[in-house]
């Protein structure tokens, strides 16, 4: 069973910087592109980063882009994005999640590109202003 553990959320103020993790486990972790998405009520989850398997390729989403870095620790089976100068609409609930698919031009960082069942429970980020 998959199971992917988000953590490193938090009550921050504008302009400051967080760094999510995103530990996983019943999956061939180097195998799988992954992603980081986030949502905010009533809406569907946004894909903001996605990275393939080995880690030597990243995609941004236009409202992340430049202030968002997204890397992976194959060996440790853990996702990382560190966010710099965050802002009041960065706040939502990140999740991480396995994609079946991975093109450099973003394509793929979607929700219908989720494995199925490989969500993570999510972490807050909350940036006040």
């Amino acid at each position: 069973q998959v199971r992917l553990v988000e953590s490193g959320g938090d009550l921050v103020q504008a302009g400051e910087s967080l760094t999510l993790s995103c530990t996983a486990s019943g999956l061939s972790f180097g195998s799988w592109a992954m992603g980081w998405f986030r949502q905010t009520p009533g809406k569907e989850p946004e894909g903001i980063s996605c990275i393939n398997a080995g880690g030597a390729s990243a995609n941004y989403s236009d409202s992340v882009q430049d202030r968002v870095t997204i890397t992976r620790h194959n060996a440790n089976h853990t996702l990382y994005l560190l966010m710099n100068r965050l802002k009041p609409k960065d706040t939502a609930m990140y999740y991480c999640a396995a994609l079946k698919q991975y093109m450099r031009n973003g394509r793929y960082c979607t929700v219908r590109s989720v494995r199925d069942g490989s969500w993570g429970r999510g972490t807050q980020v909350t940036v006040s202003s």
